[in-house]
């Protein structure tokens, strides 16, 4: 033990875990008694008025999901139906950014989107890469906390962001990606997108999957250089987007869908809810299901794109959570950070309305338009709704495990750098290499990142790569092998 204090809760308590949160065994889903897991997302969500704590700057459109292929044999939910259409909402954003920041700015990109489906809506919350740089949610305040700004200057700080980053190796498939030119996307049309999480599919038999969404952008990916994305207009993305789809330039994506069978995870070669880590493609094919593309500019930014809620709860029959950590930690975060930014009755707004009708038992607080009339509670004799169990059927499954806080129990291959060093070596072309070296150089070159960490950062390349940690070390000036 060393002289450091010991964390605690803001009551003052010792607090059980900074890394880990409760789960049901290693592998297991979260449980609702982690108290400290619940305030830090609680206090996180609050941290700032009135612009969202992450994902502030962004702009969206609205879009049809156009099913082309049957996937029945997967899931039962409509909207993944052959022929079915479903009209969405999408909001682009980057992370760490607050609202005055640059659209080109080198964050990784939210790509949320809301389907307004028969069955209520379905919300797929994702960003423009297929991994993130934390596995666990006890560390996601932490993690944006390194990104933001100091508590003392209130300036950006990359000493900051590489002292998280290099003490967090479960970071380094993400980082590798940011710091290529897939960090600085020329536009929200020239990129991918992925629900990024693994999710549940159940068919109307009860047989269940694990899925992962791709969405593959039609226009071709395009990226910016460092110096070229230093040199674009504050709003760039937000006005490619809104004036390419007013000259009818409607952008779309082919949609796709990786299937594991659901008996496979249990004996994968590593963790496949593990958020840090992509499925190969060898393993699990991704499959082609329809395609979606944006049809619409909102008519009122602050009232369709400001005041959009986005939440990975939001669930509809056929399609559930998995055990991913960081998934299960967002069932909660997402709408209670709605909540308090928007207000209780946020799903009322017109933007956030499901197209069906509502029947629900939760009614009052500030600004409430729909009051439900008597019985306002349940059960009850007098004709009020009920739910249906029969709808969900074919979303549980069996779980086991001791109560820990830990990670994930190793699976054969679970490294944090096999994935990130096959990227360098597999996928990088030449030049994404060189761009890749002069980015992290460029980085960690900044006057605020001091010596030592210099020599962190090029052991955490090296740890993944040694001839790239050796071409970081020749450009930051540091000794050693």
């Amino acid at each position: 033990m060393t002289d450091r204090p010991i964390t605690t809760t803001d009551a003052g308590i010792p607090a059980p875990s900074d890394e880990h949160s409760q789960s049901v065994g290693p592998n297991g889903p979260l449980l609702l008694q982690d108290h400290y897991l619940i305030q830090k997302m609680a206090h996180f969500n609050r941290e700032r008025v009135p612009e969202r704590v992450v994902h502030a700057k962004g702009g969206g459109a609205y879009g049809v999901l156009e099913i082309t292929e049957d996937v029945s044999q997967f899931t039962k939910a409509k909207l993944f139906q052959k022929g079915a259409r479903t009209e969405s909402l999408v909001r682009f954003s980057s992370v760490a950014g607050e609202l005055g920041s640059a659209d080109a700015g080198r964050d990784p990109r939210g790509f949320a989107i809301k389907f307004y489906t028969e069955d209520g809506n379905y919300d797929l919350v994702g960003n423009n890469t297929p991994v993130f740089f934390i596995r666990d949610p006890q560390k996601f305040s932490d993690f944006i906390h390194s990104q933001k700004r100091r508590a003392d200057n209130h300036l950006r700080d990359n000493n900051m962001q590489w002292d998280f980053w290099t003490l967090s190796p479960e970071s380094a498939h993400q980082v590798t990606l940011l710091m290529t030119d897939r960090g600085t996307p020329a536009s929200w049309r020239h990129m991918n997108g992925y629900g990024s999480h693994t999710f549940l599919w159940y068919n109307a038999a009860g047989d269940k999957f694990w899925v992962k969404y791709h969405f593959k952008t039609d226009q071709g990916i395009k990226n910016l250089t460092a110096d070229e994305a230093d040199r674009q207009p504050h709003d760039v993305h937000i006005k490619d987007l809104y004036e390419a789809i007013k000259r009818g330039d409607h952008p779309s994506w082919t949609v796709q869908v990786q299937v594991m069978p659901f008996e496979d995870a249990a004996d994968y070669r590593f963790n496949p809810f593990d958020l840090t880590k992509v499925w190969p493609h060898a393993d699990y094919p991704p499959i082609t299901i329809g395609r979606w593309t944006l049809t619409r500019n909102p008519e009122n930014y602050f009232a369709e794109i400001e005041q959009a809620a986005f939440e990975p709860a939001n669930f509809v029959p056929g399609i559930g959570p998995s055990p991913d950590k960081m998934l299960q930690g967002r069932l909660f975060s997402y709408p209670d950070a709605h909540r308090y930014r928007i207000g209780p009755n946020y799903l009322q707004l017109p933007v956030n309305r499901p197209k069906n009708e509502v029947h629900s038992y939760n009614f009052d607080g500030p600004m409430a338009y729909r009051n439900p009339t008597d019985p306002v509670y349940a059960p009850n004799s007098f004709g009020g709704p009920v739910a249906d169990p029969e709808l969900w059927k074919g979303e549980s499954y069996e779980v086991a495990g001791e109560i820990v806080r830990s990670a994930y129990t190793l699976h054969r291959e679970d490294d944090d750098y096999v994935q990130p060093r096959a990227l360098w070596e597999k996928v990088l072309s030449d030049v994404d290499r060189d761009h890749l070296v002069s980015n992290v150089v460029g980085h960690a070159s900044a006057p605020e990142v001091t010596g030592d960490m210099k020599k962190r950062v090029v052991e955490y390349w090296r740890n993944i790569q040694k001839d790239l940690g050796d071409r970081v070390a020749a450009g930051l000036g540091v000794n050693g092998s």
